[in-house]
């Protein structure tokens, strides 16, 4: 079952379609924060190793490879979502791995380093099990690499190792930006 249509804003799959599930099981940023937010990476976003956790419809994920990442992973645990984020994935053909799992399971295993990584957790996880996924993120993340981490507004900015280079509200959403000290 598909739901919502969302479309990738630019680079070279402009316009091109992304279906999202049925229901409230995902909640794909809007055209407006996923502009912002790759407007303010700007060129840190070519040729970028990028991963997607909690990726959902992979919005954010086949918006970086259009833009000109170099790869995707692409962390999703429910099997429904997986369905169409896989056909998302091929549908736009830019490549792009789609992994199945937890994931705290997937970070637990990861031995790939990443120059960009976007959390997108459920709204309802408990703040400490962000924070303990953050703090997982920042063992795959390369010197200099950041952190993207979408939230609902009002719900605390997460204490971390990584230090937090900005920090933009989008109506009920927030979006931090976190680096990697290369110190």
């Amino acid at each position: 079952m598909v739901g919502a249509v969302v479309r990738i804003i630019a680079g070279t799959k402009k316009s091109h379609r992304i279906d999202a599930p049925k229901g409230t099981i995902t909640r794909p940023m809007t055209d407006r924060m996923r502009e912002s937010l790759f407007s303010s990476l700007g060129a840190r976003i070519r040729e970028a190793r990028v991963a997607d956790l909690f990726a959902g419809t992979g919005s954010i994920g086949l918006e970086a490879l259009s833009r000109g990442a170099k790869s995707v992973v692409f962390v999703e645990a429910d099997r429904e979502v997986v369905r169409v984020l896989r056909s998302n994935v091929e549908r736009i053909d830019l490549g792009g791995k789609v992994i199945m799992a937890q994931v705290e399971s997937f970070l637990a295993g990861a031995s790939d380093v990443f120059d960009l990584v976007f959390v997108d957790p459920p709204y309802p996880m408990e703040d400490v099990d962000v924070e303990r996924i953050i703090e997982q993120v920042a063992r795959i993340l390369v010197d200099d690499g950041v952190v993207i981490l979408h939230r609902r507004f009002g719900q605390p900015k997460p204490v971390t190792t990584l230090s937090i280079m900005h920090e933009r509200r989008y109506g009920d959403a927030v979006v931090w930006r976190f680096e990697k000290d290369i110190s």
